[in-house]
């Protein structure tokens, strides 16, 4: 059925007046009686009779009526769903546990009034293809990897440089160390069996151990991160990468220590991506926060890629 006829014809029943119900709806009163004849040829039914006070619902018209309001209702709820500011804002955040979903929780208490729809995507390709297609509002990625390139429309802000930690056990060489340059890292062992090729994370690693010379590890399987903090808390030789952001626990007799990487600094560089087209108002609040919550770190004491800058 035609909704404008079916609202013409509620309006008409609310009313009791054709000429009432154009005003309503801002209407010619010729254009309201076109479009209650449509539904009636389209039903085969008389649902309206004209009286000298109006306009009265037939028998067929007040079997209609609650079927009709539950289809405007129906039809506010659908408008309502993609609405700009009336939907959930849906964050591709990457993971769970990383950084990226410590900075959407802390947005979230800040303006718990703006719903979030939180999902994790695998891999910039994915993401980017989410986000231009209208799947997803916005995405956290480090832009661009070399190869790559966004496509036109997409708009991206730097919202997190996040400082490397060497995560080593109690028997590495590193263990008591107050801090690492990467200098010192050139031959270690970095176990990272989730650096899968041709993701973003892989592109900055690979830099990274051209740059200072650690190897980057990633044979497999790759059994989660408890399996590799079991590991490594267990290995003299074994280290990986960790973030204090990383939101993480591992039993207490482990003894994992967190050593920073200094002079300079790794950082991996996360920025927000959205489509510059996107109205969502929670979008922009998101955007906003993250701008102005951004930890600030001096340039010359941080590394990061070429193509990450």
């Amino acid at each position: 059925m035609d909704l404008k006829a079916v609202r013409a014809f509620v309006a008409i029943a609310d009313s009791g007046q054709f000429q009432k119900a154009a005003v309503d709806l801002s209407l010619t009163q010729q254009a309201v009686s076109k479009r209650i004849a449509a539904l009636e040829k389209d039903l085969g039914v008389r649902l309206l009779v004209r009286t000298p006070r109006g306009a009265e619902l037939t028998i067929d018209g007040q079997a209609l009526l609650p079927h009709a309001r539950a289809l405007l209702r129906a039809e506010e709820r659908a408008v309502a769903a993609v609405r700009p500011g009336d939907r959930a804002l849906r964050v591709d955040v990457v993971g769970r546990r990383a950084a990226t979903a410590g900075l959407v929780r802390d947005f979230h208490r800040t303006r718990p009034d703006i719903t979030l729809d939180v999902i994790a995507l695998f891999g910039a390709d994915a993401a980017v293809t989410a986000v231009r297609d209208g799947a997803v509002d916005a995405t956290f990625r480090a832009v661009t990897m070399p190869g790559h390139r966004l496509p036109d429309g997409i708009s991206t802000v730097p919202v997190l440089d996040e400082p490397l930690r060497l995560c080593v056990g109690p028997d590495h060489e590193f263990a008591d160390a107050p801090s690492v340059t990467p200098a010192r890292l050139k031959g270690q062992r970095i176990w990272m069996p989730g650096n899968t090729p041709g993701t973003e994370w892989s592109a900055y690693y690979d830099e990274l151990a051209e740059t200072f010379g650690p190897t980057i590890d990633t044979i497999g399987p790759n059994f989660g991160i408890e399996a590799l903090l079991d590991t490594i808390a267990d290995s003299p030789t074994l280290a990986t990468f960790l973030s204090e952001r990383t939101p993480l626990v591992w039993p207490a007799d482990h003894d994992l220590r967190l050593v920073p990487v200094i002079d300079p600094t790794p950082v991996y560089p996360h920025s927000l991506l959205w489509r510059t087209d996107n109205p969502h108002p929670g979008l922009a609040a998101l955007r906003d926060h993250l701008v102005a919550t951004r930890p600030r770190l001096t340039e010359g004491e941080v590394w990061k890629p070429g193509w990450a800058r």
